[in-house]
């Protein structure tokens, strides 16, 4: 009796241990495919990740990373690998003006798109002629665009009468902070996006889901031991030095930086897109297109400022601070019950400062400086609280930049080189620089193996429904 030989399993290298890679084997894992994931650092989930603080153990967030309930793929993902217990939706988004006035965006009655209606007509921080210029500039957006090549969207706000009030209070707040651009710099179609998917489709899209565990608790050690058990081979502070192409141009496998092959029949390139040129051998980088479009693009900076104070000073959990340095202010003593190691009366805040250009010519010392004045001047009481510790953390490369046109420059996750995919937030998704926007190019590159391999597969999960009315007025 002659035993019947099976086929070698296809081996499968994915390079880059961020949400795109780790998206793309949490699609792949259960497929008879060997899989081997590569990570340059000692620990996963990219820029949403956390560091050991060395004077306390402590677990700190690089930045604050926030989901919104129309990010379905990173909902689909998070429940995928069991991490979905630790982010918590919240109902509303609370703003606290220059005055000190509270404005609080809940979901009423109405349905989609004018759920919100109640909420910004009771807006404390706008005044009557700020909301209807708001409205016409909504209605604007629901239409398909009609806008000038190259125009950013603070020439479409102009264009669109809105008033200067409108656009420092409430534009800037929610798309700088969606986007991490400035809106002089913006896209038209990507600031669209935010307000047609994020808050007119569907009356729970725009809903705020916040990370209630440090995120190196949720994509680090969670996943390593979803990673173990689903026999994924994770080799950290390994990185890649080349993709290896035969003399025929076919894929070898990828060369890590000790000079050791890995033999693969597909390899996922899951990284930034400033690494994407060195990987692949210089004879042929003409062919891939996507080493020029990844030249092109830039990047924009984050900065999160983490404080340790010895009493409360911010009442709320979370709270958006239009017109300030500061952009939002999350209180994780609130949402996660941490606070300073022996010091249980002490509060532990996160700032965040998106699109940070005007601080990334500082240096942590100055850059704490003017936080801790902006803060004072929100609540005062900050001035006589001890600062027990802090955390100055800029990301200069933390999104590609949305600039005027820059979908033109993303690339498909599939090359010109038969088994090589790309995975990152900054190739072609359909959406921005965004936790969504990663898990989508993850699922997109897996969808690519799979059809390799006669096994087409729809991974990209559905969007959020549209409502009725939301259907009518913007499609």
């Amino acid at each position: 009796m002659t035993s019947v030989r099976r086929p070698p399993a296809p081996r499968v290298v994915i390079v880059g241990g961020g949400l795109a890679g780790l998206a793309a084997v949490s699609q792949l894992v259960d497929r008879g495919l060997e899989i081997t994931l590569l990570e340059s650092r000692p620990r996963l989930g990219g820029r949403a990740s956390s560091f050991i603080d060395p004077a306390t153990g402590e677990l700190v967030d690089n930045c604050q990373h926030v989901s919104m309930a129309c990010c379905t793929n990173l909902a689909d993902f998070r429940a995928r690998v069991g991490v979905a217990d630790l982010m918590r939706r919240t109902p509303e988004i609370v703003f606290l003006d220059t005055a000190g006035r509270v404005s609080r965006f809940r979901a009423g009655i109405l349905p989609a798109p004018f759920h919100l209606t109640g909420s910004f007509l009771k807006a404390r921080f706008l005044s009557l002629l700020d909301k209807l210029a708001i409205a016409r500039g909504l209605a604007a957006l629901a239409r398909p665009l009609a806008s000038p090549p190259g125009e950013t969207f603070a020439q479409w706000l102009a264009r669109h009468g809105q008033t200067p009030r409108a656009i420092a209070f409430f534009w800037s707040p929610v798309l700088v902070s969606a986007l991490n651009e400035q809106l002089d710099r913006m896209d038209v179609g990507h600031a669209r996006k935010v307000f047609v998917d994020g808050f007119l489709r569907n009356r729970e899209a725009f809903e705020p889901e916040i990370p209630t565990v440090p995120l190196g608790d949720i994509f680090g050690t969670r996943l390593e031991r979803w990673l173990a058990n689903n026999e994924v081979m994770v080799r950290f502070t390994t990185g890649a030095r080349s993709i290896e192409i035969d003399g025929e141009g076919g894929l070898v496998g990828v060369t890590t930086r000790t000079g050791e092959l890995l033999p693969a029949d597909f390899v996922i390139l899951a990284t930034p897109f400033n690494r994407v040129g060195d990987l692949i051998p210089a004879a042929l980088r003409d062919r891939i297109w996507a080493v020029e479009a990844a030249a092109s693009l830039e990047a924009s900076p984050i900065t999160g400022i983490h404080l340790w104070f010895d009493r409360p000073v911010c009442p709320f959990d979370h709270v958006v601070t239009p017109g300030r340095l500061i952009q939002w202010v999350f209180n994780h003593t609130a949402i996660q019950g941490r606070s300073a190691p022996g010091a249980d009366q002490s509060e532990y805040l996160q700032i965040v400062v998106s699109a940070s250009y005007e601080l990334v010519r500082l240096d942590k010392a100055a850059v704490l400086e003017r936080v801790l004045e902006d803060l004072a001047a929100i609540w005062p009481e900050s001035r006589s609280a001890v600062l027990l510790r802090s955390w100055v953390v800029t990301e200069h490369g933390a999104t590609f930049a949305v600039r005027p046109g820059v979908d033109h420059d993303r690339p498909r996750q599939r090359t010109a080189i038969d088994g090589l995919f790309l995975a990152g937030d900054w190739t072609a998704t359909g959406w921005p620089a965004t936790m969504e926007g990663a898990v989508r190019s993850g699922y997109l590159a897996a969808e690519g193996i799979l059809q390799d391999l006669d096994r087409p597969t729809r991974l990209i999960r559905p969007d959020l429904p549209t409502s009725w009315l939301a259907r009518w007025l913007l499609e």
